[in-house]
């Protein structure tokens, strides 16, 4: 079975974000890895690889640097990666990542497409949706429990009334959450066998998206304006010198809630 597994870049979940006044957009320029979610679905690709055979292919979006994050995912055992990479892409929405990925996903022509359920900088978690329109093929989300055998899928879903169990035929689409599994650590081995496992650099043209529909030019939502959350009251904003939780404590005293 070929397994593609989308994946991206994020920032680092201990560096602050910030975004970025003069393109309304976050600002990527600090530490980064792969989102959390996301390794989640590459160890899951993994098993069902070891378990049935076949390859892991890892599938993402983003600039040049995105690769050495890659690199953390084909350490723990995913056969080799395909990065969309490509100026006219910078800025891109919802719609235009989902057509480049989609676009690339074709190229592939794999039987399971594996995401993580939502990314750590955007918590949109709609992605996988778009990406399985696009590619016309059945989509089953937040999955927790996933077993793949004779041309289907099955995913088992928590939800506040029990468990859904969503059976798929192949080729399909599955957004796995982070109860799933626990992603793997790279071994030494892994990770010096990460350096020479095939990295390819695509185009939009490449996975035959028209430069128009995506990047900023072809997006089709439009941050107009940015600003702190409106105040709610009487509030009281405490910066932490160290002492925050006396601060906190006092508070708490002189307004009688203790």
């Amino acid at each position: 079975m070929k397994i593609a597994v989308c994946v991206k870049q994020v920032p680092d979940a201990t560096v602050h974000k910030k975004i970025d006044p003069a393109t309304k957009r976050l600002d990527r320029s600090g530490e980064v890895a792969l989102n959390p979610t996301d390794l989640n679905a590459v160890e899951e690709a993994l098993k069902i690889k070891e378990a049935s055979g076949g390859e892991v292919v890892l599938v993402s979006l983003g600039p040049e640097r995105a690769v050495e994050s890659l690199r953390k995912a084909l350490a723990m055992g995913a056969d080799r990666a395909v990065l969309v990479s490509d100026e006219g892409a910078v800025g891109s929405d919802l719609l235009g990542t989902a057509s480049a990925l989609a676009g690339a996903l074709e190229r592939e022509s794999a039987d399971l497409v594996l995401f993580g359920q939502a990314s750590g900088d955007g918590d949109g978690a709609v992605l996988w949706s778009a990406v399985a329109d696009k590619l016309r093929r059945p989509v089953i989300s937040q999955v927790a429990s996933l077993t793949a055998d004779d041309g289907s899928v099955t995913g088992k879903r928590q939800t506040e009334h029990g468990y859904d169990v969503i059976r798929a035929p192949l080729p399909a689409v599955v957004a796995v959450s982070d109860a799933i599994n626990e992603p793997r650590y790279p071994s030494l081995k892994g990770i010096m066998g990460a350096k020479t496992k095939p990295q390819e650099t695509l185009s939009l043209a490449d996975v035959g998206v028209d430069a128009g529909l995506a990047g900023e030019a072809g997006a089709k939502t439009t941050v107009l304006s940015l600003g702190p959350p409106a105040s709610r009251g009487d509030q009281v904003k405490l910066e932490d010198d160290g002492s925050a939780a006396q601060k906190i404590l006092d508070l708490v005293v002189e307004r009688k809630l203790l």
